[in-house]
């Protein structure tokens, strides 16, 4: 989520929020987490994130990330098992909050330290001269082939997510073209969303091969994703809000999005970037699992919009395309 700094009740949004992270447990419940993030621009530090005493004594949860402007809390099960009611003070007043639920695909589901959302410091980032990352904090939703990226490029080791390979790739990219072209590297299910550390009130959004990303507004200017459409219709039937729009993104689509056109300014959430690329899958990709929980005419009309192409098992450069 991407709050409006001129919304009138910032209660709305994190009923919103909440919400999304009860309904994606359809899409996993072998774990689950919750970032939030930022400071408004020109309002100073936050001192209501990272200062409270961690969570570490209850069972499956794990402590969170302090300092910096940003919460991290991650535990085993579902996401309403870690939510917790004494959060909603400061998710009412993140700029940007981030939550994940986990279906194991690589590493043990018992594992907390393996849900998103993951923290990567700028030391395990991939190293660019002349341009060091402040680290990220990201969600990534998908199965890539990670020896591949860590065959290609030289990163560093990192801990907590399994598969956190692509948020490693992505910290401190130059700009969209950059990102895009790290994006169209992978093979694999992925849908990623990220915030660099030192642009709290920025977001970066993009969807690879098949994993599915839904973009949606509500009429006080609040931006959200998640993975299903329909997750946004029983929102508007359970919540408050009204969506003036919800949109799911096409494979190779990346997006930036926040309130901060200019430095130090608050302005309206919107699109501050975008760009394309044709993203590569492998052939045990395309499962019908994809779609969980989709209504049929959502998944009808999000297959007649693939794109990517298709890796072939015996050497990686000869790829086909899919319509």
């Amino acid at each position: 989520m991407v709050r409006s700094p001129f919304a009138d009740d910032p209660g709305r949004a994190s009923d919103v929020f909440v919400t999304l992270g009860a309904l994606a447990e359809e899409r996993g419940t072998d774990a689950a987490g919750l970032a939030l993030l930022g400071d408004w621009p020109g309002l100073g530090d936050w001192p209501g994130l990272g200062d409270r005493p961690g969570l570490g004594d209850r069972p499956g949860l794990g402590g969170p990330d302090a300092g910096g402007g940003c919460r991290v809390v991650k535990g085993r099960g579902r996401f309403s098992a870690i939510w917790r009611p004494e959060f909603l003070p400061e998710l009412d007043r993140a700029p940007v909050a981030l939550g994940h639920t986990r279906w194991a695909t690589h590493g043990p589901p018992v594992e907390a330290d393996d849900a998103s959302p993951m923290v990567v410091p700028g030391t395990a980032a991939l190293p660019r001269p002349g341009r060091p990352s402040a680290g990220v904090v990201g969600t990534h939703d998908g199965d890539v082939d990670a020896a591949d990226l860590r065959t290609r490029h030289a990163l560093p080791p990192a801990a907590g997510t399994t598969g956190g390979e692509p948020i490693q790739l992505l910290a401190g990219c130059a700009g969209p073209s950059d990102v895009a072209g790290i994006l169209a590297a992978l093979v694999g299910r992925s849908a990623l969303a990220w915030v660099e550390r030192d642009r709290p009130t920025v977001v970066h959004l993009a969807r690879a091969a098949l994993s599915p990303l839904t973009v949606a507004v509500d009429t006080d200017q609040n931006l959200y994703w998640a993975s299903n459409p329909r997750w946004f219709r029983e929102v508007e039937r359970h919540t408050r809000v009204e969506f003036a729009a919800a949109v799911m993104l096409r494979e190779g689509t990346y997006l930036k999005i926040g309130t901060e056109t200019r430095p130090g300014r608050r302005d309206r959430p919107g699109v501050l970037a975008t760009e394309s690329f044709v993203p590569t899958a492998r052939a045990a990709d395309l499962d019908d699992r994809v779609w969980t929980g989709f209504t049929a005419a959502d998944e009808h009309r999000d297959r007649t919009t693939l794109r990517h192409r298709l890796a072939t098992p015996a050497t990686r450069p000869d790829l086909v395309t899919v319509a």
